[in-house]
Formats: structure tokens, sequence, C-alpha cells
């Protein structure tokens, strides 16, 4: 299991994130993903611990504390959701009402 980590500064970086969580236990691995577009931060990262009682150590610790001038959410990551090849359903043809654009 993961921990997510949101509402984080854009310029925050791994060993910043590592030194954070590693006072709760041994981290495993740091995933903050970017922007495919502009390479950008995109604000959340992803967290694993060592074991679950250190997820829950640094999720109850963490949740809803100062850092970097922002006041982070951190809970147990939910599993991927399958989008499908488009970005997922947006009904009535993108929010276009069912019309042609062109």
């Amino acid at each position: 299991m993961s921990i997510y980590v949101g509402n984080l500064s854009y310029e925050v970086t791994q060993d910043a994130l590592n030194s954070v969580f590693a006072e709760y236990g041994s981290v495993k691995r740091i995933q903050i993903p970017t922007d495919r577009e502009t390479g950008r931060l995109r604000g959340f990262a992803f967290v694993e611990m060592g074991t679950d009682a250190e997820e829950t150590a640094a999720i109850e610790a963490l949740d809803g504390a100062e850092w970097m001038g922002r006041d982070l959410k951190v809970n147990k990551a939910k599993p991927r959701e399958d989008r499908g090849s488009f970005g997922g359903n947006r009904g009535n043809g993108g929010g276009y009402g069912g019309r042609s654009r062109y």
C-alpha cells in the first residue's frame, strides 16, 4: 500500500519528502508526478513505507500538518481507476452537449 500526499508545494523534492517521512520509518519509494506537457510538478506525491504501522504513523502525524507553507493532505492511496484510453467518461460528448463544435 502507499500513501497519497496532497497539497504539496511545487518546489518539493524527493529528498525533502524522504527526510520528512523517514521520521516515521523506512521509506521504500517516492513518486512525484509531473505534468506531461509542461514538466511542472502536479502538487501531489505517493510515498511507500516499509510497514503498514509506519504508514499509519506517518498519516496520523502529517495529515493536516503545515509544511513548506501548505497544509498537507495525507492518507492511504486509493487504487488507480481505469480511465480508458481517452481520460475517462465525460458524458455528453466531452461537455459540448453532444453537438459538434465544427
